[in-house]
C-alpha cells in the first residue's frame, strides 16, 4: 500500500500549514499575515479538494508521528493552452506547493507525492508539465526528468 493518498477536504487546514512551510522556506517570511490569508483561504481549498474530477488535485503523506498532521504535500493544476506541435491538445500540468514537513525530510514523501502528481496528468492528457524549483528542491525535479527552460516569465499583481 502507498504512503501517499489523494488529499481531501478534511485535510484543507493542514494542506495550508505545509503551504506556509514552502512560501516561508522560499521566500523567508515574505508571505505575512498567514493566520489571515489561511482563513479566507480555507473554504475555497475545502472545495476544490472535494472536487475528484476537476482540474485541481492535491496528493499528500500522512505524518507518522504526529495523527492529524500531514508529512508531505504536492499541489497541480491541469491547465488548458492552445495547442502546438508537441502539444495538440494543449493540456499542461503546473505543479506547486511542494512541500515536507521539516521533520519528515529526506524520507522521499516529496518523490513519492510528485510520482502521484505526474502520474495523474497523464491520465488527463498532459504533454508537459511546469514547475518553479528552488535550488534546494531542484535535483529532485532534475531526477524527475525535468529541465530549465529558458521562459521569459513576468507576472501582474492584480
Amino acid at each position: 500500500m502507498s504512503l501517499v493518498r489523494r488529499a481531501t477536504p478534511e485535510d484543507a487546514a493542514e494542506v495550508l500549514r505545509l503551504r506556509q512551510v514552502m512560501i516561508d522556506s522560499v521566500f523567508a517570511g515574505a508571505a505575512g499575515g498567514a493566520a489571515d490569508w489561511h482563513t479566507e483561504s480555507l473554504p475555497t481549498l475545502r472545495a476544490r479538494l472535494a472536487g475528484s474530477d476537476g482540474d485541481f488535485a492535491a496528493f499528500v503523506v500522512d505524518h507518522p508521528e504526529r495523527p492529524g498532521a500531514l508529512a508531505a504535500l504536492v499541489a497541480g493544476t491541469l491547465e488548458y493552452r492552445i495547442g502546438r506541435a508537441d502539444n495538440p491538445h494543449g493540456r499542461v500540468g503546473h505543479v506547486f506547493s511542494v512541500a515536507t514537513d521539516p521533520d519528515a525530510r529526506r524520507r522521499g514523501y516529496a518523490r513519492a507525492c510528485m510520482e502521484e502528481l505526474l502520474e495523474w496528468f497523464r491520465e488527463r492528457g498532459a504533454r508537459h508539465v511546469d514547475l518553479n524549483a528552488s535550488a534546494e528542491a531542484e535535483p529532485l525535479y532534475a531526477a524527475l526528468g525535468f529541465v530549465r527552460k529558458p521562459d521569459p516569465s513576468m507576472r501582474l499583481a492584480l
